[in-house]
Protein backbone atom coordinates (compact mmCIF):
# COMPACT_ATOMS: atom_id res chain seq x y z
CA UNK A 1 0.00 0.00 0.00
CA UNK A 2 0.93 3.45 -1.45
CA UNK A 3 0.18 5.85 1.12
CA UNK A 4 -0.83 9.78 -0.04
CA UNK A 5 1.01 9.30 -3.15
CA UNK A 6 -0.23 8.69 -6.91
CA UNK A 7 0.78 5.38 -8.34
CA UNK A 8 -0.66 5.10 -12.18
CA UNK A 9 -0.48 2.38 -14.00
CA UNK A 10 0.20 2.29 -18.22
CA UNK A 11 -2.95 1.13 -20.27
CA UNK A 12 -3.53 -2.27 -20.76
CA UNK A 13 -3.70 -4.22 -24.27
CA UNK A 14 -7.28 -5.29 -23.75
CA UNK A 15 -9.69 -4.69 -26.77
CA UNK A 16 -12.60 -1.46 -26.88
CA UNK A 17 -15.94 -1.50 -27.32
CA UNK A 18 -16.03 1.78 -29.87
CA UNK A 19 -17.84 3.38 -26.48
CA UNK A 20 -16.20 6.59 -26.74
CA UNK A 21 -14.05 7.36 -23.13
CA UNK A 22 -12.46 10.10 -21.60
CA UNK A 23 -9.97 10.33 -18.85
CA UNK A 24 -11.54 8.61 -15.88
CA UNK A 25 -12.04 11.12 -12.66
CA UNK A 26 -14.03 10.63 -9.91
CA UNK A 27 -14.28 13.62 -7.16
CA UNK A 28 -16.38 14.62 -4.38
CA UNK A 29 -15.91 17.36 -2.68
CA UNK A 30 -17.66 17.77 0.14
CA UNK A 31 -20.40 15.31 0.02
CA UNK A 32 -22.87 15.02 2.84
CA UNK A 33 -26.28 12.47 2.92
CA UNK A 34 -28.64 12.11 5.52
CA UNK A 35 -31.27 9.74 6.17
CA UNK A 36 -34.31 9.90 8.63
CA UNK A 37 -35.02 7.13 10.87
CA UNK A 38 -38.52 5.71 10.04
CA UNK A 39 -41.35 4.98 12.35
CA UNK A 40 -41.32 2.87 14.91
CA UNK A 41 -43.11 0.27 13.32
CA UNK A 42 -40.26 0.39 10.77
CA UNK A 43 -37.45 1.43 13.26
CA UNK A 44 -34.99 -0.54 11.01
CA UNK A 45 -36.16 1.95 7.69
CA UNK A 46 -34.28 5.12 6.99
CA UNK A 47 -35.79 7.32 4.96
CA UNK A 48 -34.14 10.13 2.42
CA UNK A 49 -33.68 13.29 4.82
CA UNK A 50 -35.83 16.74 3.82
CA UNK A 51 -35.31 20.17 5.32
CA UNK A 52 -38.01 21.44 8.08
CA UNK A 53 -38.52 17.59 9.18
CA UNK A 54 -38.47 17.42 12.99
CA UNK A 55 -37.52 14.17 13.26
CA UNK A 56 -34.04 11.99 14.20
CA UNK A 57 -31.51 11.96 11.15
CA UNK A 58 -28.74 9.94 10.42
CA UNK A 59 -25.64 11.52 8.60
CA UNK A 60 -24.22 8.79 6.75
CA UNK A 61 -21.71 10.29 4.71
CA UNK A 62 -20.39 13.56 6.58
CA UNK A 63 -18.79 16.26 4.47
CA UNK A 64 -16.85 13.96 2.60
CA UNK A 65 -14.36 15.31 -0.43
CA UNK A 66 -12.14 12.52 -2.21
CA UNK A 67 -10.71 12.22 -5.72
CA UNK A 68 -9.68 8.45 -7.94
CA UNK A 69 -7.62 9.11 -10.81
CA UNK A 70 -7.24 6.98 -14.05
CA UNK A 71 -5.33 4.13 -13.31
CA UNK A 72 -5.64 4.34 -9.44
CA UNK A 73 -6.98 2.16 -7.05
CA UNK A 74 -8.00 3.92 -4.40
CA UNK A 75 -9.16 1.94 -0.60
CA UNK A 76 -12.05 2.82 1.44
CA UNK A 77 -11.72 1.63 4.99
CA UNK A 78 -13.51 1.72 8.20
CA UNK A 79 -15.91 -0.33 10.10
CA UNK A 80 -19.54 -1.19 9.58
CA UNK A 81 -21.74 1.65 9.80
CA UNK A 82 -18.62 3.93 8.63
CA UNK A 83 -20.87 5.19 5.45
CA UNK A 84 -18.54 3.36 3.50
CA UNK A 85 -21.93 1.66 1.65
CA UNK A 86 -23.48 5.25 1.01
CA UNK A 87 -20.45 6.94 -0.22
CA UNK A 88 -19.87 4.12 -3.10
CA UNK A 89 -23.71 4.63 -3.86
CA UNK A 90 -23.71 7.99 -4.04
CA UNK A 91 -20.37 8.17 -6.54
CA UNK A 92 -22.02 5.62 -8.74
CA UNK A 93 -25.16 7.59 -8.94
CA UNK A 94 -27.70 5.31 -7.52
CA UNK A 95 -28.60 7.78 -4.84
CA UNK A 96 -27.97 12.02 -4.47
CA UNK A 97 -25.81 13.41 -1.86
CA UNK A 98 -27.79 16.18 0.32
CA UNK A 99 -25.05 18.36 -0.35
CA UNK A 100 -21.90 18.43 -1.97
CA UNK A 101 -21.05 17.74 -5.62
CA UNK A 102 -19.76 14.51 -7.25
CA UNK A 103 -18.43 14.44 -10.68
CA UNK A 104 -17.58 11.58 -13.01
CA UNK A 105 -15.00 12.01 -15.94
CA UNK A 106 -15.77 15.82 -16.01
CA UNK A 107 -19.47 15.64 -15.52
CA UNK A 108 -21.71 16.98 -12.37
CA UNK A 109 -24.41 13.85 -11.72
CA UNK A 110 -26.52 16.72 -9.93
CA UNK A 111 -27.17 18.32 -13.69
CA UNK A 112 -28.09 14.52 -14.94
CA UNK A 113 -31.83 13.60 -15.21
CA UNK A 114 -32.93 10.21 -13.68
CA UNK A 115 -32.86 8.75 -17.27
CA UNK A 116 -29.57 10.14 -17.76
CA UNK A 117 -28.39 8.59 -14.69
CA UNK A 118 -29.38 5.60 -15.73
CA UNK A 119 -27.35 5.55 -18.47
CA UNK A 120 -24.86 6.94 -16.72
CA UNK A 121 -24.84 3.95 -14.58
CA UNK A 122 -24.91 1.51 -17.62
CA UNK A 123 -21.74 3.15 -19.65
CA UNK A 124 -19.48 4.55 -17.29
CA UNK A 125 -19.59 3.14 -13.99
CA UNK A 126 -19.44 -1.37 -13.41
CA UNK A 127 -20.26 -2.55 -9.89
CA UNK A 128 -18.78 -5.63 -8.16
CA UNK A 129 -20.81 -6.97 -4.89
CA UNK A 130 -19.95 -9.03 -2.26
CA UNK A 131 -22.39 -11.31 -3.29
CA UNK A 132 -21.86 -11.71 -6.81
CA UNK A 133 -25.55 -10.94 -7.66
CA UNK A 134 -25.34 -13.24 -10.75
CA UNK A 135 -28.85 -14.47 -12.35
CA UNK A 136 -28.08 -18.28 -11.37
CA UNK A 137 -31.11 -19.19 -14.33
CA UNK A 138 -27.99 -18.17 -16.96
CA UNK A 139 -24.70 -18.77 -18.20
CA UNK A 140 -21.45 -17.21 -17.26
CA UNK A 141 -21.69 -15.35 -20.82
CA UNK A 142 -25.33 -14.37 -20.25
CA UNK A 143 -24.76 -12.99 -17.29
CA UNK A 144 -21.57 -10.98 -18.58
CA UNK A 145 -23.81 -9.48 -21.49
CA UNK A 146 -26.78 -8.04 -19.62
CA UNK A 147 -25.37 -4.81 -19.18
CA UNK A 148 -25.12 -4.44 -23.46
CA UNK A 149 -28.67 -5.84 -23.53
CA UNK A 150 -29.81 -2.77 -21.78
CA UNK A 151 -27.78 -0.98 -24.28
CA UNK A 152 -28.82 -1.85 -27.47
CA UNK A 153 -25.68 -3.67 -28.21
CA UNK A 154 -26.85 -6.86 -31.16
CA UNK A 155 -26.84 -10.18 -29.97
CA UNK A 156 -23.54 -11.42 -31.85
CA UNK A 157 -21.41 -8.67 -30.37
CA UNK A 158 -22.59 -8.90 -27.28
CA UNK A 159 -22.04 -12.35 -27.28
CA UNK A 160 -18.59 -11.64 -28.30
CA UNK A 161 -17.44 -9.28 -26.11
CA UNK A 162 -19.25 -11.73 -23.44
CA UNK A 163 -16.57 -14.52 -24.34
CA UNK A 164 -13.58 -12.16 -24.76
CA UNK A 165 -14.34 -10.43 -21.10
CA UNK A 166 -14.68 -13.80 -19.50
CA UNK A 167 -11.13 -15.42 -21.61
CA UNK A 168 -9.21 -12.28 -19.85
CA UNK A 169 -10.55 -13.42 -16.73
CA UNK A 170 -9.11 -16.93 -17.01
CA UNK A 171 -12.73 -18.44 -17.86
CA UNK A 172 -13.03 -18.85 -21.00
CA UNK A 173 -13.82 -23.20 -20.75
CA UNK A 174 -16.39 -21.85 -18.15
CA UNK A 175 -19.17 -19.41 -20.67
CA UNK A 176 -21.78 -22.05 -20.61
CA UNK A 177 -21.28 -22.57 -16.94
CA UNK A 178 -24.76 -21.05 -14.90
CA UNK A 179 -23.60 -19.53 -10.92
CA UNK A 180 -24.02 -22.87 -9.24
CA UNK A 181 -21.73 -24.55 -11.20
CA UNK A 182 -19.29 -22.32 -10.68
CA UNK A 183 -16.71 -21.66 -7.28
CA UNK A 184 -17.15 -18.12 -5.43
CA UNK A 185 -13.54 -17.30 -7.07
CA UNK A 186 -15.20 -18.09 -10.41
CA UNK A 187 -18.09 -16.31 -9.79
CA UNK A 188 -16.86 -13.11 -8.56
CA UNK A 189 -14.62 -13.04 -11.45
CA UNK A 190 -17.84 -13.42 -13.70
CA UNK A 191 -19.27 -10.18 -11.82
CA UNK A 192 -15.69 -8.27 -12.63
CA UNK A 193 -16.32 -9.45 -16.48
CA UNK A 194 -20.18 -8.34 -16.25
CA UNK A 195 -18.65 -5.13 -14.57
CA UNK A 196 -15.98 -4.24 -17.37
CA UNK A 197 -18.88 -5.41 -20.42
CA UNK A 198 -19.23 -1.49 -21.09
CA UNK A 199 -15.82 -0.39 -20.53
CA UNK A 200 -16.65 2.06 -17.56
CA UNK A 201 -14.17 4.72 -16.61
CA UNK A 202 -15.03 4.09 -13.02
CA UNK A 203 -15.26 0.56 -11.27
CA UNK A 204 -16.56 0.23 -7.33
CA UNK A 205 -15.56 -3.63 -6.03
CA UNK A 206 -17.77 -3.57 -2.30
CA UNK A 207 -16.13 -6.14 -0.05
CA UNK A 208 -14.98 -8.24 -3.28
CA UNK A 209 -13.19 -10.68 -1.44
CA UNK A 210 -15.31 -10.70 1.60
CA UNK A 211 -17.37 -14.25 0.69
CA UNK A 212 -14.11 -16.03 -0.85
CA UNK A 213 -11.08 -18.32 0.72
CA UNK A 214 -7.50 -16.66 0.76
CA UNK A 215 -6.51 -18.25 -2.73
CA UNK A 216 -9.61 -17.05 -4.77
CA UNK A 217 -9.60 -13.66 -3.24
CA UNK A 218 -6.08 -13.46 -4.10
CA UNK A 219 -7.34 -14.04 -8.33
CA UNK A 220 -10.14 -11.60 -7.87
CA UNK A 221 -7.57 -8.95 -6.35
CA UNK A 222 -4.89 -9.46 -8.83
CA UNK A 223 -7.92 -8.86 -11.31
CA UNK A 224 -8.92 -5.48 -9.67
CA UNK A 225 -5.58 -4.65 -10.19
CA UNK A 226 -4.73 -5.51 -13.93
CA UNK A 227 -8.25 -3.76 -14.72
CA UNK A 228 -7.15 -0.41 -12.86
CA UNK A 229 -4.37 0.45 -15.61
CA UNK A 230 -7.08 2.39 -17.61
CA UNK A 231 -9.89 3.05 -15.46
CA UNK A 232 -10.44 4.23 -11.75
CA UNK A 233 -11.26 1.81 -8.94
CA UNK A 234 -12.65 2.41 -5.41
CA UNK A 235 -12.27 -0.87 -3.58
CA UNK A 236 -14.18 -0.81 -0.37
CA UNK A 237 -13.33 -3.37 2.41
CA UNK A 238 -12.10 -4.16 6.13
CA UNK A 239 -9.64 -6.73 4.93
CA UNK A 240 -6.18 -5.77 5.27
CA UNK A 241 -4.61 -8.05 1.91
CA UNK A 242 -7.37 -6.53 0.19
CA UNK A 243 -6.64 -2.81 0.61
CA UNK A 244 -2.97 -3.47 0.31
CA UNK A 245 -3.69 -3.29 -3.02
CA UNK A 246 -4.84 0.10 -3.00
CA UNK A 247 -2.33 3.21 -3.89
CA UNK A 248 -4.15 5.53 -1.23
CA UNK A 249 -6.62 4.24 1.25
CA UNK A 250 -9.37 6.72 2.43
CA UNK A 251 -10.73 5.84 5.97
CA UNK A 252 -14.27 6.79 7.31
CA UNK A 253 -15.64 6.92 10.92
CA UNK A 254 -19.37 8.17 11.77
CA UNK A 255 -19.55 9.12 8.37
CA UNK A 256 -16.56 11.08 8.21
CA UNK A 257 -12.91 11.24 6.70
CA UNK A 258 -10.52 10.38 9.52
CA UNK A 259 -7.42 10.00 7.72
CA UNK A 260 -7.00 13.70 7.93
CA UNK A 261 -7.56 13.86 3.77
CA UNK A 262 -9.52 15.57 1.59
CA UNK A 263 -9.90 15.98 -2.38
CA UNK A 264 -6.35 14.25 -3.66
Amino acid sequence: MIENSTHVRPPSDGSQTGVQRSVAKVRADSVTKRYVRGSPSVASRLLPWRPGRDRPTVTAVDDVSLTVNRGEIVGLAGPSGSGKSTLLELLAGLDRPDRGAITVAGTDLASLSERELVRHRLTRVGFVFQDFRLLEAYTARTNVAIPLVELGVARARRRARAAELLERVGLADRTDHRPGQLSGGERQRVAIARALAAEPELLIADEPTGELDSDAGRRVLDELERVATDRAVLVASHDRETLAIADRVVRLRDGARVDGGGPD
